[in-house]
């Protein structure tokens, strides 16, 4: 008998692993899965057959565990900085000016990891930080439930939630197998730490297995498997799939024009997504584009409020707000208690497959839309000089520079840019063809059909 427990820590990892093929591959893997959800339990409701689902209890860091949690994340960007602007750049946001006791913190583990920042130093902060979670009435809760279930091994859905840390403790006191999947492509090359040390990990790609080695030196090559993402399997999915004429008639769209989607970031990383999309729309009016149609997806993890003049001004802009349902507030990750729908798969899946265009800020959506081999411009207008919000740094992130070396997308800097490169993609969508495949096979190095099958299956070989 073989028992999974899948830790499930947001709505996004609700999204890759419950609404995906995993869990039904899973059950027919293992005798047993197990839920342990950081989202509430009444989201699952109608998703289950087999499986069950244990809501777990909030963690919420006191000072000592966010001391050497914080410790640990700025010496793994200390030690990295060089020749990574990604990692350079976050840690100077990491930064405090706070005059709160944390602030004081975080300038005092600035001053001291600037020296001590090796590997075995931060290991070192990883032990404090676990010593941590000794007395904490949570962690004695999770090792309880952990006795009473007895999983064989223990699969992360993400690999960086700070709340997981003392499960992921428990685990290890317990003898139980741990597992993480990385969440994001940009996780490794411009993130910080991860939340722990796992026994296994499960990767993208063959890039994100080198750079997983890169970042982490302790881990064993034999740990890492690559099995692709199932953030992209729904797209393979029949359950998903619409046809144009309800994708038309779902967006009141004109079928005989061809449809632009500019999809947002959230507000933190793409804030002149305003900027853009009244520089298209008006592009339209002023007839320096084709009539289009044009459709704006805004991003899940924040309310689209801060659209709502462009909205007004331009009256033919369709909008796919996401049905991403908040199902908890008060907690301290609260964009990850947004839990995806049915509905907005469908519609996603419908926008990627029946637009002739994206546009986007450098997102992950330009993967999305790569998987239906379709045309994406990176508008990038903010520099240090213009005053604008300087978007264009990103582009000297390590995963971002890959987008760029490979040519598979346009990347914009103004205006001009922009309405040139919009016009030759629609005129043809075949431009940057070839390079749009090549990127996709660096970034995902396994088909999208059977992602969840070939995840269930090499977290059996582990047991």
């Amino acid at each position: 008998m073989k028992k999974l427990g899948v830790v499930i820590t947001d709505g996004v990892g609700f999204r890759n692993f419950i609404l995906s093929d995993f869990l039904v591959e899973a059950e027919k893997a293992f005798d047993e899965v197990v839920i342990l959800s950081c989202l509430p339990k009444e989201v699952y409701d109608g998703f289950l057959s087999k499986s069950k689902v244990i809501e777990l209890a909030v963690f919420e860091e006191k000072f000592p565990s966010w001391f050497f949690r914080k410790t640990k994340e700025v010496a793994h960007l200390q030690l990295h900085k060089n020749n990574n602007f990604g990692i350079s750049d976050n840690l100077r946001a990491n930064k405090s000016k706070s005059k709160s006791i944390r602030g004081f913190a975080t300038r005092l583990i600035f001053k001291w990891t600037n020296y001590f920042h090796s590997e075995k130093w931060i290991q070192r902060y990883t032990s404090f930080q676990e010593q941590s979670f000794k007395n904490n009435s949570i962690s004695f809760e999770y090792k309880n439930l952990l006795q009473k279930e007895n999983f064989d091994i223990l699969f992360f859905t993400h690999q960086r939630p700070p709340y997981i840390a003392p499960l992921v403790y428990q685990a290890r006191q317990l003898k139980i197998k741990t597992c993480s999947f990385i969440f994001s492509w940009d996780n490794l090359a411009s993130k910080g730490r991860m939340a722990s040390n796992f026994d296994n990990y499960l990767v993208w790609s063959d890039l994100m297995k080198s750079e997983l080695s890169q970042f982490y030196t302790t881990i064993n090559i034999e740990n890492i498997e690559v099995v692709g993402t199932p953030q992209f399997e729904p797209y393979v999915l029949d359950r998903y799939k619409v046809s144009k004429d309800k994708f038309d008639k779902k967006f009141s769209l004109d079928s005989s024009k061809k449809t632009i989607c500019f999809s947002c970031g959230d507000i933190s990383t793409s804030k002149n997504d305003e900027l853009y999309i009244e520089t298209i729309a008006n592009a339209i009016l002023n007839r320096n584009l084709p009539d289009v149609n044009l459709i704006v997806r805004t991003s899940p993890a924040e309310d689209p409020i801060r659209f709502s003049s462009i909205a007004s001004k331009f009256s033919f802009i369709k909008w796919n707000y996401p049905k991403w349902n908040l199902s908890r507030q008060g907690h301290q990750e609260e964009w990850s208690q947004r839990i995806p729908s049915v509905d907005d798969v469908i519609d996603l899946r419908a926008i990627l497959e029946f637009s002739d265009l994206n546009i986007n800020m450098l997102s992950t959506m330009s993967l999305d839309f790569m998987q239906f081999d379709k045309p994406v411009i990176n508008t990038v207008f903010g520099n240090a000089e213009n005053g604008l919000y300087n978007d264009q740094r990103f582009l000297d992130y390590k995963h971002i520079q890959y987008v760029v070396d490979s040519k598979s997308t346009r990347v914009v800097m103004n205006e001009n840019e922009l309405i040139k490169s919009i016009n030759e993609y629609l005129s043809d969508s075949s431009k940057d063809k070839i390079n749009r495949e090549n990127l996709l096979k660096l970034q995902v190095s396994k088909p999208l059909s059977g992602t969840g099958k070939r995840i269930a299956e090499t977290l059996y070989k582990w047991v």
